[in-house]
């Protein structure tokens, strides 16, 4: 026997040898099947009934975060009749990074880059507290650990104006120290946590 008849053989049982491998696998078609067209087209359609109100993403947004028909919610509706680009969770996640930043900012003691985002009255209660602290000689060192909860607290919409006011609950979780001018640790402890909550 050649070399290239050898080889031939070798082959030939292989390409059998993988024939009926995939005819297990993969079965046969005996006689007429119907394609996979034609077995859906057979199935009984099923219908399908909307519930009002759930197929609708924007009601749902605002379902998300406060109760249907509650005055929360309501002005929230009419908030996104005046801006139909207003979202309700978007505006959350933006409202805990700006919570993250100052709170962090006001422990730190110097609320310059967070200032824009704070009413007047706010600002000039932060700015008591920091001169207080500076005055005393006390320096904050904080840790922020995570907002544990960030949830709609209320929502109000005075049509005749425009303006809306909304409410948002924060929980945050942060080690804070406060040292002396001696640096001692007069306040707190760096490997303690604990929760801050604000709205």
């Amino acid at each position: 026997m050649s070399n290239a008849f050898l080889q031939l053989l070798v082959l030939a049982a292989i390409a059998v040898f993988l024939i009926m491998r995939l005819r297990n696998v993969l079965g046969s078609r005996d006689g007429f099947e119907p394609s996979q067209n034609e077995q859906q087209a057979q199935q009984p359609r099923r219908n399908f009934d909307v519930i009002e109100g759930t197929a609708n993403q924007e009601d749902g947004d605002i379902a998300d975060h406060a109760e249907p028909g509650s005055a929360a919610a309501n002005a929230l509706k009419a908030m996104r009749r005046v801006e139909p680009d207003f979202e309700v969770g978007p505006f959350l996640s933006g409202a805990k990074g700006a919570y993250e930043m100052i709170l962090l900012a006001f422990e730190r003691g110097d609320i310059s880059d967070v200032r824009a985002f704070l009413a007047p009255q706010v600002a000039e209660a932060f700015d008591s507290v920091i001169a207080d602290r500076k005055a005393k000689g006390l320096v904050t060192e904080a840790n922020y650990l995570g907002t544990r909860e960030t949830a709609l607290a209320a929502a109000e919409f005075n049509p005749a104006t425009g303006l809306a006011e909304i409410t948002v609950r924060f929980v945050g979780e942060l080690s804070l120290v406060v040292r002396n001018a001696a640096g001692e640790i007069v306040e707190g402890d760096a490997k303690t946590s604990r929760k801050q909550r604000d709205n």
